[in-house]
């Protein structure tokens, strides 16, 4: 294939493309490990992993291997059939996330759609609740992904302008508040599920309070309601362990092999379960809830084709062989702690905050002003991306497989690209 230059790349998405992203003003066209090259060929730190999507890095050998393998003998048969793969991918999954049953299926927001069913679907046949009643309650500021159902309990304005009529059976409520959830459920007898982040990534990496968990999962059993975590982001050791929802649990070897701290009834995958190779999501949970779902009520030609499995047991392989959750908890002490020790003479930045490798920062600026974008444009020019949401903050994120002298190189060029704002925000 010929080359093209950025600006030719950008041109075609601009007038080809539908305009629902405002991407950052670089074009990629490689990647390896931590790092990524634009079409001219200059090098970038990658601080966004795909919205954790990469958490084994870019273009991983073992995964790639597992994907070329697998597409040279068999890529898909849908669901009609059995496959010699995907039997040893649920086998693989549900013992390592200590769940009966998995359902597979290809990107996050399928994977929420799922969950909400086999919650109103148990809500029906299992607490008895009338039909049509079932209610779900989430969370505000939440992110779950952009379908008509989810964009319907979105806090987001702009992503439900004109996407209305918006499907019911939803009751919001502020996150990290259990007294919240508590007073829900008193008044609702027809509660199915609470679906919540452990960590609000799309928010702005809103972290809960240390009690959160353990606090609404005690409420959720109190009331005979299912907790719904969904760990597409914050899952696959971005937070320093194999799932937010082990919270402060040890594991000798990082990885979860004990029982988890808070564990939910219904857990959400996708993004790194694939290693960002290809589209791998999944649902998991226990026989009395997942065997609500029968032959004709939930399906997808794709999900759960035998080259999905072969890259999500790779991509999980991959976690536990070079112990990304230990990684990532060592890192990201290191970030905060630059970050906050930097806070405290920067006029920049308000606030540090995240866990693991999963951070962000609060630019002491209104969401409405463009100085994040400005910053995460000019670390761009010295070689590092990462990209702002809401406004005013900045997210970090990068590969797990990132080392200590990586990062502390990438700590350099974001105190520097701040540091030339300090004039604009010193009030």
């Amino acid at each position: 294939m010929e080359s093209i230059t950025s600006k030719d790349a950008m041109a075609l998405e601009d007038k080809y493309g539908a305009h629902n992203y405002h991407p950052l003003p670089v074009v990629l066209s490689r990647g390896e490990g931590v790092y990524v090259w634009d079409v001219e060929g200059k090098k970038y730190y990658d601080f966004l992993s795909a919205y954790s999507a990469v958490n084994q890095g870019h273009c991983h050998p073992k995964i790639i291997g597992a994907l070329t393998s697998q597409a040279k003998n068999l890529t898909l048969t849908s669901r009609a059939f059995y496959n010699d793969m995907l039997g040893r991918f649920e086998k693989y999954v549900s013992e390592t996330f200590k769940f009966d049953k998995v359902l597979p299926m290809n990107s996050g927001a399928e994977a929420v759609e799922t969950a909400i069913k086999i919650c109103r679907k148990w809500g029906y046949e299992k607490k008895g609740i009338a039909e049509n009643e079932v209610l779900i309650v989430v969370c505000k500021k939440n992110f779950h992904g952009r379908t008509s159902t989810i964009v319907s309990f979105s806090s987001d304005k702009q992503a439900k302008r004109h996407f209305g009529p918006f499907s019911g059976g939803f009751v919001e409520i502020p996150y990290d508040d259990p007294s919240a959830l508590a007073k829900v459920l008193e008044t609702h007898k027809d509660v199915a599920g609470f679906l919540v982040e452990p960590i609000q990534g799309e928010a702005g990496v809103n972290v809960p309070s240390a009690a959160y968990l353990k606090e609404v999962k005690a409420l959720c059993e109190q009331h005979h309601v299912l907790l719904i975590a969904d760990e597409i982001q914050t899952g696959i050791a971005r937070t320093g362990k194999l799932l937010a929802t082990c919270g402060d649990c040890s594991c000798p070897d990082r990885h979860c092999s004990g029982t988890p701290e808070v564990k939910p009834d219904i857990l959400i995958l996708g993004k790194a379960l694939s290693g960002g190779a290809y589209p791998v999501s999944a649902v998991l949970a226990n026989d009395p809830i997942m065997e609500v779902i029968q032959p004709g009520t939930h399906g997808s030609t794709f999900g759960g084709n035998p080259l999905a499995a072969a890259v999500g047991m790779a991509a999980l392989e991959v976690v536990k062989e070079e112990q990304l959750a230990a990684n990532a908890d060592k890192l990201g002490k290191i970030f905060r702690e630059e970050m906050t020790r930097f806070a405290e003479t920067s006029p920049v930045v308000e606030k540090v905050r995240g866990k693991g490798l999963l951070n962000a920062i609060v630019i002491n600026d209104s969401p409405d002003s463009s100085t994040a974008w400005e910053i995460c444009v000019d670390m761009k020019e010295h070689g590092l991306l990462a990209k702002p949401t809401h406004g005013n903050i900045i997210r970090f994120a990068p590969p797990l497989v990132m080392t200590e002298a990586q990062l502390r190189d990438c700590l350099s060029i974001i105190k520097e690209s701040l540091g030339k704002f300090e004039k604009l925000l010193a009030h």
